[in-house]
């Protein structure tokens, strides 16, 4: 994905990576409530996100239906990548001891991560 799309961008991909094809009305109705956000601002964000090339309009009758053209992992892996890369030099060590140092890791984060790596281990 060539561009980076906003935090209230990601809100509208996360309700399409849910339920797609959707419209602008229903995804509208799924995220109004909690960021009290009017139909014609999540038009905007689809409208940017189309432009994007993040997610794809079909026309169906009068209205659009869009869905999302990058799933999710690839989406989450990109930035995680970026992420990495831009704040600890493309190591995963350093971020993991910087949230241990932090106490940002619960005992489950923990067992998860050793988990994970005698997985990938064996």
């Amino acid at each position: 994905m060539a561009e980076r799309i906003s935090d209230a961008e990601h809100e509208i991909m996360e309700v399409l990576w849910q339920t797609a094809p959707l419209t602008a009305t229903e995804v509208a109705d799924r995220v109004a409530e909690a960021k009290g956000w009017s139909l014609q601002t999540v038009k905007t964000l689809l409208s940017r996100l189309a432009a994007k090339a993040v997610i794809g309009t079909e026309r169906d009758g009068r209205r659009f239906l869009y869905s999302p053209l990058v799933e999710r992992d690839t989406y989450l892996a990109g930035v995680s990548r970026k992420f990495v890369d831009r704040l600890f030099g493309g190591k995963v060590t350093p971020l993991v001891a910087h949230l241990a140092e932090a106490d940002e890791l619960s005992d489950d984060d923990i067992r998860e991560i050793e988990e994970l790596l005698r997985e990938l281990k064996g």
